[in-house]
């Protein structure tokens, strides 16, 4: 940020002297202009991707490895090695938010019998990283793969899910939902809580028609958006009317529900 900060006052200083001339040219006023009002998108933008919720440490304590689930290092994130062995979900956050707050969640799902992997996105933005998934699936040896995205890894998730429907037998929506058609042989389930003050009602709607029939949906009464995760309160999110904790395991409870475990 430092290095950013003073190629941005050099930019000025070169600005400065640029006017200052009275026989600059109108083109090298105009580009110097349009230089400086990239540079300012530009530091905008890394100051946004910088400005993330991290994750918790209640959340971080579940990584480690105890009981029957057993916690791997992978290339792009965390396998939440558990009892199954036939099926696995791979998990993409939401935007800005750190993947480790999703520990809690995923140790559960692992814990009840369905391997999870956990990916951690470029700038904790999952459209970055839409094909994260791939190199999983061609790494690991499972008869099943699910997806799984939160709020906008969700819609990432989907678009991962549109162009390879032959290898996703399901997908799972937390607060979340497709911005194009999913195939007919792709299930779906998807969950959100009646406080989400984030999650775009309207667009949801909208999105019913892009899934297949059949869809299952879950609404957890009294949940709200962030706690699907452990990151803290979200702006502009709903006061949840019970603990995340509660929220998870209704969670955990539906996927394993829609899973047939």
């Amino acid at each position: 940020m430092i290095c950013v900060l003073l190629f941005f006052l050099a930019v000025c200083f070169l600005m400065r002297q640029v006017f200052r001339r009275k026989q600059t040219s109108r083109f090298w006023r105009f580009f110097s202009a349009a230089c400086a009002a990239i540079l300012f998108l530009l530091c905008e933008g890394f100051v946004w991707l910088k400005d993330v919720y991290h994750a918790e440490d209640k959340a971080l304590r579940y990584l480690e490895s105890s009981g029957s689930v057993i916690i791997n290092r992978t290339a792009n994130g965390y396998l939440f090695d558990g009892p199954g062995s036939d099926s696995a979900l791979i998990f993409y956050p939401g935007a800005k938010v750190e993947a480790e707050a999703y520990a809690p969640l995923l140790y559960s799902l692992a814990e009840a019998g369905e391997d999870v992997f956990l990916v951690r996105m470029p700038f904790q933005i999952a459209f970055l990283g839409i094909n994260e998934a791939e190199t999983l699936i061609g790494n690991f040896d499972y008869d099943s793969w699910y997806l799984a995205g939160h709020s906008m890894g969700g819609v990432a998730a989907a678009a991962y899910a549109a162009k390879h429907a032959e290898e996703i037998s399901g997908i799972v929506y937390l607060a979340s939902y497709p911005a194009s058609d999913t195939d007919d042989a792709v299930r779906v389930l998807s969950v959100y809580g009646d406080q989400d003050g984030v999650l775009n009602m309207q667009a949801y709607e909208n999105s019913r028609k892009y899934v297949p029939p059949g869809a299952q949906e879950k609404v957890i009464q009294g949940g709200n958006h962030a706690q699907f995760g452990d990151y803290g309160e979200q702006k502009g999110d709903g006061k949840a009317q019970i603990p995340a904790e509660e929220q998870q395991e209704e969670t955990v409870k539906a996927i394993l529900y829609w899973l047939g475990k």
